[in-house]
C-alpha cells in the first residue's frame, strides 16, 4: 500500500477562485519516503501580502515557475493510484482535484487525514495543528509553511501513525463503507455514530460549544452526513466545515415537528450560518386602537413584534383586501379603517355603505359595537385544531396544537391518553412562538392528512 503525502501553498482559502503556488508530493510506503516531487507553480494571479508574509513565496518567485497545466500529467501520475494523505486532507485534496479537473484529469483516490488519525492515535493533546503536533511528538519541522517542509513533517507523522496503529484503524478508515475521511477535520466520528435515523433537529457547534447552524431532518444521521459529502469548494463551505467540532440533536415524532422546532430554534439561537430562515418575518398585521373621539379604528401596518396583532399577512394587498371585505360586510367606515384618506365623508357614506362615523353622525358606541362583531366573526373563522400523529416511540403520540389561527405549541402524550380529553391534551403542550411560515406548514399538513386532525371548540 503506497501513500502520497501532499502539501500545497495557495493564494487563498478555496479552490474555485484561488491558485496553487507550490506543491510537494512524497510517495511513502508507510515507513519511509521512496520518491519525491516538489515545485513552485505560477498561479497567474497576485499572491496576497499576508500569504507572502506567511509562506515567503512572492509574485517574483513564481513568475518563471511552470503553470499547473504544464505539470498536471506528472501530478496525476503520482497521485491517481495512491492513498492521498495530508494534514486536513479535504483542503489539499479539493485544490488538487479541482485544478486537475480543469486540465482534463479526474482524481478519485482514497484519502487519509493525519489530523483525524492523530486525534485517535494520540488522544489528549492540546492542539492538532501541524506545528503543535510536531512539537509534542518531537517531529522535526523545518521550512514551516512551505510545501516541502510541511510535507516532510507530515511524512514523518504518517510513519508514526502507521507504527502506532496496532488495531487496524487506518485499514478501517480506508474501507469504502467508512465515511471517516469525508468528515470535517475537527469532528469526531463518534459524533456521527450517536445520531439516530429518526426525525429531529440537529445543532452544529464550534470549538467553544456555540451553535453555528441548526437544521431539521426526516432522518437525522442521513441528513447530517449530506453536509459533508460532495466536492463543493466554496470558501463559505470550507470555513463552515472547519468550524464544526460537535453535534447535538433533538428527536421529534414527525418531520412536521422537526420543521417547527427548527424554525423556533433559529429564531431563538440566531446561528451565524442559518440565513434563509432568519430572513422570514411576517410583513404586515391588522391592528386596532381607539382614537381621540372614541371610535375603534382598524388598520394595516407593518408587523410589530410586541404589538397586539389581530391577524397577519404576507403582503399589504392581502391585508387591504381582507379589511375591505370586513368593512363592507359590517358597514364600517373606510376612512376609519385607513382605506380612504381624503377629507370629508367617505365615498360609501352617500350610497349607504357607511353609517356616518366619518362625519360624526354615528355614535362611537354604535360604531364600536359593529367593529367588535366584525372581530368576533374574524376570530370565529380562524381554525382551532390538534394534529395527532406518531410519537418518538410506540408508547406515545405527538400533538401539534393550533388555537384561533395561531400555532400554540406541541408536545407528546401517552399512547393510551384519551385524545378527546382536551384539557389533559393541552396540559402536555409546550408553547412555541407562531408565525406565518409555521402556520403554512401546519395547515398544509392538516389539509394533506385530515384524518389526523381533531377540531377544537373555540371556547378553548
Amino acid at each position: 500500500m503506497l501513500y502520497a503525502v501532499v502539501d500545497i501553498e495557495t493564494t487563498g482559502g478555496y479552490a474555485a477562485s484561488h491558485g496553487i503556488t507550490e506543491i510537494a508530493i512524497h510517495i511513502h510506503n508507510g515507513r519511509e519516503i521512496i520518491e519525491s516531487y516538489e515545485t513552485l507553480i505560477n498561479p497567474h494571479q497576485n499572491i496576497p501580502i499576508y500569504i507572502q508574509a506567511l509562506t515567503g513565496i512572492d509574485d517574483e518567485m513564481v513568475a518563471s515557475a511552470p503553470e499547473f497545466r504544464d505539470i498536471a500529467e506528472r501530478i496525476y501520475g503520482l497521485l491517481h493510484d495512491k492513498i492521498f494523505v495530508a494534514h486536513n486532507v479535504n483542503f489539499d485534496y479539493s485544490f488538487v482535484r479541482h485544478h486537475l479537473e480543469a486540465c482534463g484529469y479526474t482524481l478519485n483516490c482514497k484519502k487519509l487525514c493525519t489530523v483525524r488519525l492523530s486525534r485517535k492515535l494520540f488522544p489528549g493533546l492540546a492542539s492538532y495543528s501541524l506545528g503543535k503536533l510536531c512539537a509534542d511528538l518531537s517531529i522535526p519541522l523545518n521550512n514551516r509553511h512551505r510545501a516541502g517542509g510541511d510535507a516532510n513533517a507530515t511524512a514523518v507523522l504518517l510513519a508514526l501513525l502507521v507504527e502506532k496503529d496496532t488495531e487496524g484503524l487506518i485499514e478501517d478508515t480506508l474501507k469504502r463503507s467508512s465515511k471517516e475521511q469525508t468528515l470535517p477535520p475537527n469532528l469526531q466520528k463518534t459524533e456521527i455514530d450517536k445520531l439516530p435515523n429518526t426525525p429531529g433537529v440537529y445543532y452544529f457547534k464550534n470549538e467553544k460549544g456555540k451553535v453555528i447552524y441548526v437544521g431539521k431532518a426526516k432522518q437525522l444521521k442521513k441528513r447530517v452526513c449530506t453536509h459533508f459529502s460532495g466536492h463543493n469548494i466554496s470558501q463559505q463551505r470550507q470555513n463552515f466545515l472547519k468550524s464544526i467540532y460537535s453535534i447535538d440533536f433533538q428527536t421529534c415524532g414527525t418531520e412536521l415537528m422537526a420543521f417547527i422546532l427548527e424554525a423556533a430554534e433559529i429564531k431563538k439561537l440566531w446561528p451565524e450560518n442559518n440565513r434563509a430562515m432568519k430572513r422570514f418575518e411576517q410583513k404586515y398585521s391588522l391592528y386596532q386602537f381607539e382614537d381621540q373621539n372614541g371610535y375603534i379604528r382598524l388598520g394595516i401596518d407593518k408587523y410589530r413584534k410586541n404589538g397586539s396583532v389581530l391577524y397577519s399577512f404576507n403582503n399589504l394587498l392581502e391585508g387591504h383586501q381582507l379589511l375591505r371585505t370586513i368593512a363592507s360586510e359590517h358597514l364600517l367606515c373606510e376612512k376609519l379603517c385607513f382605506i380612504q384618506t381624503h377629507k370629508g365623508a367617505c365615498s360609501l357614506y352617500i350610497d349607504g355603505g357607511c353609517e356616518g362615523a366619518c362625519v360624526g353622525e354615528e355614535s362611537p358606541e354604535d360604531y364600536n359595537y359593529r367593529v367588535a362583531e366584525a372581530m368576533k366573526q374574524l376570530q370565529s373563522l380562524l381554525p382551532s385544531f390538534a394534529l395527532i400523529d406518531n410519537g418518538r416511540s410506540e408508547e406515545e403520540k405527538s400533538c401539534v396544537w393550533v388555537e384561533k389561527g395561531k400555532f400554540y405549541g406541541m408536545g407528546y402524550i401517552s399512547e393510551y391518553c384519551d385524545i378527546n380529553d382536551l384539557e389533559t391534551l393541552k396540559s402536555a403542550i409546550t408553547p412555541y412562538p407562531s408565525n406565518d411560515y409555521i402556520m403554512n406548514l401546519i395547515l398544509s399538513h392538516s389539509s394533506q392528512y385530515p384524518q389526523k386532525t381533531i377540531p377544537l371548540a373555540v371556547r378553548i
